[in-house]
């Protein structure tokens, strides 16, 4: 048991090293994003309310018009208040939560498989999870909705096994993840229900807490629902993302029908819901592709370092074993496991981008806790153990050798520039010539530029809003045209005849009249910006 201990401690030490080593500096700058999430935090931290002036948002965050809910930015800023407004603190309630995680998925998987060995081999092989780890190196709610959820979870067992208060921690948990992550509020339910299912028995005898536990859910959860379900606001995010608003399957359906004198079997056989049906089975069975999981993972390279998949080629082996094994030995969680895997992609399949690794970052840890289980069966093999241990040590360390190697070295600079590079070196021209200048006018090419602007100079959200011009548009996105100096456009030639204004514009596009001062280029050499003053 010591000895058990010793090990989930070096394991937590060795995930948390993995999260938090160069946190600061790699991923190479904050996205649009995290910037949105850190200034609001700071925003609260020091004046009470967010950018848009909303004293202590309760359901969610206006921010650029996408609605972020609460709760990462409210645990953000604690680490702001301790590190000051930085990448590091930006990135910290990410990387926390996800080496926190590793522990929570020991005592899970104790608690699933009754199993040390199962248990450590779980946390360790979430621990050095490419998928995981990419999660918890940006500020991505979704990590942090990802450790409330799998709380949750382990706080259902819990209640289910030891003692029937843990119900209210279970709901609270999960709650907690609703209001971290939108796509928290797609998976709990359907976890929910399996383990409403696998547990009725329990459910129906400690009846007296689960209905006063529902009840104080219910109150927690009903101004998230009533934002949701019943504001254009919160349905706006949907909207956005979701395939159900795509007109291809629509198009695709009337042409069928008119090629078919739109007869009565055309109408049955091409009706618009089936195309719908056929885009929605696609987008689901995208999260078991192969190339996603094993070769290239997320296509988006926020999301991945595109050289490797979202699980390492060891772990296919693994998995197939464990699928067997779980089968063959009719262990009691097997099919809560199988369960959750296949449950985890139904949300995330209503959208346009599939597959997406952090809207279906709560399928995490089932991969794991299949492979674990596997891996502990297949070395109970006394004629292959020897050999399989010297084979899959040499794999995981190859694997993750690899893998740390190309993240460290190689990603931040072939894709700095997905994570908007040159805006900190731009905001930092912008200070240094500030009180040489009347105007500051800056490019929109590389997106919401203004966040930058106040993330660097760390303005306080008062002395913002007292000078800014802030336009929403038919989609209920608000643009920052200007504040203080700053103006915010692509169109520089309203101001070409004034005097004593710096451009912040992209590489090649300063007027011709202007006096280029420099060029900023991303980690690739590569120039992004030009900076001038006429």
């Amino acid at each position: 048991m010591k000895n058990n201990k010793t090990i989930l401690v070096i394991i937590v030490l060795l995930a948390g090293l993995l999260r938090f080593y160069n946190l600061g500096t790699n991923p190479p700058s904050v996205y649009w994003d995290e910037a949105s999430l850190g200034y609001n935090a700071f925003s609260i931290l020091k004046s009470g309310i967010d950018e848009h002036g909303k004293s202590f948002p309760l359901t969610n965050f206006a921010a650029f018009g996408d609605y972020k809910p609460p709760l990462y930015i409210y645990l953000s800023t604690v680490p702001i208040a301790i590190f000051t407004l930085n990448e590091f603190s930006i990135r910290f309630a990410s990387a926390f939560f996800g080496t926190l995680t590793i522990a929570l998925v020991y005592f899970l998987t104790k608690k699933m498989f009754s199993n040390s060995k199962a248990s450590l081999t779980t946390a360790f092989l979430l621990a050095i999870s490419p998928w995981h780890i990419q999660m918890s190196r940006g500020a991505f709610e979704g990590n942090v909705g990802l450790f409330f959820s799998i709380l949750g979870i382990l706080m259902f067992i819990k209640f289910a096994k030891d003692s029937p208060w843990y119900i209210f921690l279970s709901l609270l948990s999960f709650l907690a993840g609703m209001y971290t992550f939108t796509g928290q509020r797609l998976f709990v339910p359907f976890i929910a229900v399996i383990l409403a299912i696998y547990f009725r028995k329990q459910i129906l005898k400690q009846i007296k807490f689960v209905l006063p536990a529902l009840l104080l859910a219910a109150i927690i959860f009903y101004p998230l629902y009533i934002f949701s379900t019943q504001t254009i606001e919160g349905k706006l995010r949907f909207d956005e993302v979701t395939m159900f608003k795509d007109l291809a399957p629509i198009e695709q359906s009337a042409q069928y029908r008119d090629v078919d004198n739109n007869s009565s079997f055309s109408r049955i056989l091409h009706n618009r819901r089936l195309f719908f049906a056929r885009e929605y089975l696609q987008n689901y069975f995208d999260a078991f592709n192969p190339q996603f999981l094993f070769t290239r993972g997320d296509g988006n390279p926020r999301l991945s370092i595109q050289d490797i998949g979202e699980l390492y080629y060891f772990e296919l082996p693994l998995l197939i074993g464990g699928i067997f094994y779980l089968l063959k030995n009719r262990q009691k969680y097997s099919y809560f496991i199988f369960a959750w895997l296949l449950i985890s992609p139904l949300g995330p399949a209503t959208a346009r981008e599939t597959p997406h690794a952090l809207r279906m970052i709560h399928i995490l840890p089932t991969f794991q806790l299949i492979a674990a289980y596997g891996l502990v069966n297949l070395m109970s093999i006394n004629r292959f153990n020897r050999l399989l241990s010297i084979v899959l040590t040499f794999c995981i360390f190859i694997s993750v050798f690899y893998y740390l190697h190309q993240y460290y070295f190689h990603y931040p600079k072939a894709y700095s520039g997905e994570w908007q590079y040159a805006y900190k070196a731009a905001v930092q021209s912008a200070q240094k010539n500030y009180n040489n200048v009347n105007k500051i006018v800056v490019t929109k090419n590389l997106g919401r530029p203004y966040i930058y602007f106040l993330l660097y100079g760390q303005i306080v959200p008062e002395d913002y809003l007292s000078t800014a011009q802030i336009v929403k548009d038919n989609f209920f996105f608000y643009h920052v045209n200007s504040f203080d100096k700053y103006i915010f456009t692509d169109d520089f030639t309203q101001y070409v005849e004034e005097d004593k204004v710096m451009y912040i514009a992209p590489y090649g596009g300063l007027p011709p009249t202007v006096n280029k001062l420099e060029t900023i280029y991303d980690l690739k050499e590569s120039p992004v910006l030009d900076i001038g003053i006429k």
